[in-house]
């Protein structure tokens, strides 16, 4: 009998820890009296855009694990996106959405609508600094982090969590997320959680579906120069000869590259030597239609 596949080996997963009914919430004074009724229970947040992949899931999981409740959002946020980023193309898969989230047993769904969140009048903005200035995303997006700490917080403050759960694959925003949480005493703790893969090393995300089989077939490229890199700079590599190769093997493979970065991990801050702290290897490329990103520890 031939083997279960990945999707189906997921699916199983899932139908296996289908528990309470989920209940879709769309106002703030629903989601006030749904969150009353849980005072003195553990809640977690997993805020989302929507699409969702196994990534995503994961994220699910580990607050369920963590958490008596599990609120999952799910808003495309206009303000984290720039006019000529795809706002408008952004997946949008409420139905298998809800119904994933339906089979993990999730508590809630909250599903405001850009009225709700952003209603007339409104004109306040977080603008965050530290590690949103790494010159990352940050160099190539200046939009970007501005409007996600803006959602999260909102977020954070709607739904109250003890936790709220973000993938390290957006390695600068959960540096970014934490970052704001603590300077702006929520007390909501910010868990990063590891990125999920596909078979091939590819980082799952939602605007994979954008790729073309030609560009799906390149894609793993990047996690392999990351961990080829990662490998030459344990054995005492330097940084620049290390990432200039590596760059040009992206390039090969047909990647515009923006950048292929060694940051300290927790900071972000540009090293010189492996021996000044932890490092975190970061790259961000262009293939056709679509931008990805990747990371990883070395």
């Amino acid at each position: 009998m031939p083997g279960k596949s990945k999707s189906q080996t997921a699916q199983t997963t899932v139908t296996k820890i289908t528990s309470t009914r989920t209940q879709i919430i769309r106002t703030l004074p629903a989601l006030r009296r749904w969150r009353e009724k849980f005072r003195g229970k553990s809640v977690a947040l997993v805020p989302t855009m929507g699409a969702l992949h196994d990534g995503h899931l994961t994220l699910v999981r580990t607050a369920r694990r963590k958490c008596d409740r599990v609120v999952v959002s799910i808003f495309v946020n206009p303000t984290q996106f720039a006019p000529h980023e795809d706002l408008a193309s952004y997946p949008r898969t409420w139905d298998a959405d809800t119904a994933a989230l339906k089979a993990l047993g999730v508590d809630a769904i909250w599903a405001p609508n850009v009225a709700t969140m952003y209603p007339d009048g409104f004109a306040t903005k977080v603008t965050p600094g530290g590690p949103a200035l790494a010159g990352l995303e940050d160099k190539f997006r200046p939009h970007f982090f501005g409007g996600v700490c803006t959602v999260v917080a909102k977020l954070l403050l709607q739904v109250q969590p003890d936790i709220a759960t973000f993938g390290e694959k957006d390695y600068q925003q959960l540096k970014v997320v934490t970052a704001m949480a603590r300077d702006l005493d929520i007390a909501s703790r910010i868990v990063g959680v590891p990125t999920v893969r596909e078979k091939d090393g590819l980082a799952m995300s939602s605007r994979n579906a954008y790729l073309t089989p030609d560009e799906r077939a390149a894609a793993p490229t990047l996690q392999r120069v990351l961990k080829d890199c990662a490998a030459k700079l344990k054995k005492g590599a330097t940084f620049a000869p290390v990432l200039i190769e590596g760059e040009a093997v992206i390039e090969q493979a047909g990647f515009a590259v923006d950048y292929l970065e060694a940051r300290h991990a927790e900071t972000l801050a540009r090293m010189s030597s492996i021996k000044d702290g932890p490092v975190r290897l970061l790259v961000a490329a262009k293939i056709g239609r679509t931008r990805l990103i990747d990371n990883i520890a070395v």
